[in-house]
């Protein structure tokens, strides 16, 4: 099946649950945002939160400085 991950179509294992992306994205948890279908998806949420055929993410990796 086939997502919008920040505007590039991804297929991805049905049944996909939102931290098993992340991890597949080899990305840290602590340091992002995740927009699921335009909603915020609190870091609680990631490991219970399947994704489905057309959701659209945007994954934004926060970054500090000065």
């Amino acid at each position: 099946m086939f997502v919008q991950l920040n505007a590039q179509r991804r297929e991805i294992s049905p049944g996909t649950h939102l931290a098993e992306l992340i991890r597949q994205l080899e990305l840290n948890p602590k340091f992002l945002a995740v927009e699921l279908n335009g909603e915020l998806c609190p870091r609680d949420e990631h490991a219970s939160t399947v994704l489905n055929e057309g959701d659209e993410l945007e994954i934004v990796t926060l970054v500090g400085g000065g």
